[in-house]
């Protein structure tokens, strides 16, 4: 949850043979990082999560969207704009002007005086003052955001989002955007309105500056970040596309760009399915899994489970809990079996399991128990693996969410999405790309489908899989893969090149210290 608390940031790294520079219009780059900020500490938000039965408590929505830090909150559309009782610019003459009032000539005790004049600002700064953008508006918050931009250029535009529970549509008043890439890699140009941001993702897109429709002076746009997907309970963030000349404190007119409907998840299926990779710049497509390749499939159930009173997520009945030694230090000291249970975590569910039904109203031969656990996947070094997610109902009947899932240490190809169930059969397999799937590290699994993903198993290491929902991976959605393990060869070169601070906690600690057991 250490995310939700604002450890976050960006890492950019930049491609030597940006394709994109070489445009001779070309004049930069904006980069805008998205996320929402819950104004509740994340220690009271974790003990709610973690309580049993009906005291449960979930985390909500958000109070607050950011754009790179800054957001509004109990702020009108008139204080955001320039319009509010009290600005930024009469703050201080409107105080000063109250306390000057509460002083004159009254009988009133000095108690009385400060309750009369705080009413008096009140009154005067009735929305600002129960705002988050400070009082009677000195160094407010309000104001959005602003990107400066040149007229007549074309600009990449970063965005990335490191949400904790939100996913959101960006868009641009008055310009179109060209998708160009997605998680670092590039995928062929297509033009948008909008587009939809789930936690842990990251484009870019061309923002052509001539493409507004201009007046006859050089104006400003609303940039609007709105939540979809969830029922919004949180205003839009603003900020602002400021073309050169403008004046520095003029702001868009009219009202920013509307929300597309939370609940229109077919709008953001087709955006997803719209993505392809771009030919060349180093892109291969995925291997085949027939032939010389050692290939495994793993089936990913996803659903809402109560285990000892607690909710808690589960994959194939199993809830994650991590322990608290290293997996990668247990494994480089030869003690996995001291610090985590060794059984291979289930690589498939029961296919009686009916989706389109909550899990108290399965029939009992389809499903397992639910455990929490710290169990593995135990992959072989350069396995080609397919993973199948498939979504469920939560523990209400027809309610089913959206889970952006983020693989660490990989790039894997999305070959494809789906409604129902997953049956591998001739019509899913038609519905896969095999040719030019994108690359990415996080992909949506949306309500009552599947998505399809492969990868190859050539970076050793003890890699997190995950819905990249804070409270939801706080609540166990996730898997661990466990690559390369196997060797012995591999084991020395973990022992000798991980910093044994990053490993050396728990009873990692202790075998540190001690001549290293075989494995």
């Amino acid at each position: 949850m250490q995310r939700a608390a604002g450890l976050y940031g960006s890492l950019i790294v930049l491609d030597g043979d940006d394709p994109f520079k070489k445009d001779p219009m070309y004049a930069g780059e904006l980069s805008m990082l998205l996320s929402d900020w819950y104004h509740e500490p994340v220690y009271a938000q974790a003990a709610g999560l973690e309580r049993k039965d009906d005291h449960f408590q979930w985390i909500g929505e958000p109070q607050t969207l950011l754009i790179n830090g800054k957001g509004q909150f109990g702020c009108t559309l008139g204080d955001v704009v320039g319009e509010p009782k009290c600005d930024r610019k009469d703050g201080e003459r409107v105080e000063a002007a109250c306390d000057k009032r509460c002083g004159d000539g009254g009988k009133e005790s000095e108690a009385e005086k400060k309750v009369v004049c705080e009413d008096e600002k009140a009154a005067s700064c009735a929305v600002i003052r129960r705002s988050e953008c400070g009082p009677f508006c000195n160094e407010t918050q309000c104001g959005p955001v602003v990107f400066d931009v040149v007229p007549g250029r074309t600009y990449r535009l970063r965005i990335a989002s490191s949400t904790s529970l939100s996913a959101l549509n960006v868009q641009v008043q008055g310009h179109k955007l060209t998708v160009v890439e997605a998680d670092g890699n590039l995928v062929e140009p297509f033009d948008v309105n909008s587009i939809d941001i789930y936690s842990g993702e990251s484009y870019s897109v061309l923002l052509n500056t001539a493409a507004a429709e201009q007046g006859a002076s050089p104006v400003s746009y609303w940039i609007s970040v709105g939540v979809i997907g969830r029922k919004p309970r949180t205003p839009p963030a603003l900020a602002v596309l400021r073309y050169a000349g403008s004046g520095p404190d003029e702001l868009p007119t009219g009202a920013p760009p509307a929300t597309p409907a939370w609940e229109d998840v077919g709008r953001s299926k087709e955006f997803a399915k719209r993505l392809k990779a771009r030919a060349g710049h180093g892109y291969q497509p995925p291997p085949e899994t027939t032939g010389a390749h050692r290939h495994r499939t793993i089936a990913m159930l996803n659903t809402q489970e109560l285990v000892d009173g607690r909710i808690k997520w589960a994959i194939n009945n199993v809830s994650l809990s991590l322990p608290f030694t290293p997996y990668l230090g247990a494994y480089a000291y030869g003690i996995p079996g001291q610090v985590f249970n060794t059984t291979p975590a289930p690589a498939a569910f029961g296919r009686k399991y009916d989706v389109a039904k909550p899990p108290q109203e399965q029939d009992p031969a389809a499903v397992l128990p639910a455990a929490v656990t710290d169990q593995v996947h135990s992959l072989a070094h350069g396995e080609v693996v397919d993973v199948v997610l498939q979504n469920a109902d939560m523990r209400r009947d027809d309610v089913s969410e959206s889970h952006p899932w983020h693989l660490h240490g990989h790039d894997f190809w999305v070959l494809g999405y789906g409604e129902g169930p997953y049956r591998g059969d001739a019509a899913d397999e038609a519905r896969l790309n095999l040719r030019d799937p994108p690359l990415r590290n996080t992909a949506v699994l949306f309500p009552h489908g599947w998505t399809a993903l492969r990868f190859v198993a050539d970076n050793p290491g003890v890699w997190a899989f995950h819905c990249h929902i804070e409270p939801h991976l706080h609540m166990g959605m996730g898997v661990v893969f466990a690559e390369g393990m196997e060797e012995e060869k591999r084991l020395r070169e973990l022992r000798h090149k991980v910093p044994r601070e990053a490993i050396m906690c728990g009873k990692t600690a202790l075998a540190a210290t001690s001549p290293s057991p075989s494995p």
